[in-house]
């Protein structure tokens, strides 16, 4: 029986395990194995990289104050975070990846970058 490339069918020459006939079948396989699979899955992970990246540029000492409203003038969608964490208190944070915040009165957030002891 006649090994095959897993990428383009071809027949493959050379060491029984082979798997694909050259190293560019090789990296076009893997590159399709990893990208993301939908529309749906790579609209999901662009809106979480904007939201991270929002959240980056407004956070300059590791801790700030602003109102909701300029958090989503930069373009930040609330409908969409990694994780969440509430605290023995009740305090809820959102974050998206390393970055996250809590909501506190009259329509502020406080920034914070994600702590060690938070997981």
């Amino acid at each position: 029986m006649e090994k095959r490339c897993l990428d383009c069918g071809e027949p493959i020459k050379g060491r029984s395990d082979k798997k694909f006939c050259s190293d560019s079948c090789r990296n076009n396989y893997n590159n399709k194995e990893k990208s993301d699979s939908t529309n749906y899955m790579r609209n999901v992970n662009n809106i979480l990289r904007k939201n991270r990246k929002v959240l980056y540029e407004l956070i300059p000492n590791n801790k700030s104050k602003v109102h909701k409203s300029k958090v989503a003038a930069k373009g930040y969608n609330f409908n969409y975070h990694t994780n969440t964490y509430t605290t023995k208190k009740g305090v809820t944070y959102y974050f998206c990846y390393d970055y996250g915040f809590f909501p506190i009165e009259n329509d502020y957030l406080v920034l914070v970058p994600k702590e060690e002891y938070i997981e």
